[in-house]
């Protein structure tokens, strides 16, 4: 159960995105510059491609995660989205739901942790690329890039690649797109508790930071 709630944290604070927009970009105030998204345009569902972060443990989880994805709905509040999230990790599938507050293109968890979501821009014109702040025990930053297809292109690759350098974060790790997808009829968990349990375990970092180390070094 550990182990599935880190990988929901990894993935979810490693949680949403930015919607494509193809430009010739040079400084890093440039790339990391958040751009103008609708509500409508976040809805339905996105394919996880990769990512990167500074939540101990993240990375090592990321090479064990074989997929997931999101669906983002709306819901009866005119301000607040629905996301149901799923992933496999050692082939078994698991999913959460949780709400999130969506204004002027900008996602907002304010409990039981902060979390603030803005969008970059990307090579690829059907992708969503998230810069996450979290604050909760301790400050951490998240880049994620989510498609409504499986693959992206090298272009955006190589862009996310630059947005996480101007971070100073380590390469992005990317998912297999040939890798089977999780179904979509798992009845889902509560979401945010699970991933605040994760962020508050101030004594699993250690270890965290340990294993994405190890897998670093013997996978790179």
């Amino acid at each position: 159960m550990k182990m599935k709630c880190a990988a929901a944290a990894a993935v979810v604070l490693l949680s949403l995105f930015s919607l494509g927009l193809s430009a010739p970009l040079s400084s890093c105030d440039d790339l990391l510059k958040p751009i103008t998204i609708s509500k409508e345009e976040m809805l339905g569902r996105w394919y996880y491609i990769g990512g990167s972060s500074d939540i101990p443990g993240s990375r090592s989880l990321a090479y064990l995660m074989t997929d997931s994805w999101l669906d983002l709905n709306v819901t009866s509040r005119s301000n607040v989205l629905n996301i149901v999230q799923s992933q496999r990790i050692f082939g078994t599938c698991f999913s959460l739901a949780y709400d999130v507050i969506f204004e002027n293109s900008t996602m907002l968890i304010e409990q039981p942790f902060y979390l603030k979501e803005v969008y970059l821009s990307t090579e690829c014109a059907d992708c969503l690329v998230a810069k996450e702040d979290i604050i909760s025990a301790t400050n951490f930053t998240s880049l994620l890039i989510f498609s409504r297809s499986r693959s992206i292109s090298p272009a955006a690759l190589e862009l996310l690649k630059k947005q996480a350098e101007c971070l100073q974060m380590p390469t992005p790790i990317m998912l297999n797109s040939d890798n089977e997808i999780c179904p979509d009829d798992i009845t889902p968990s509560e979401g945010l508790s699970a991933i605040n349990s994760v962020l508050q375990a101030k004594m699993g970092f250690r270890v965290g930071k340990f294993l994405d180390s190890l897998f670093d070094m013997f996978i790179n």
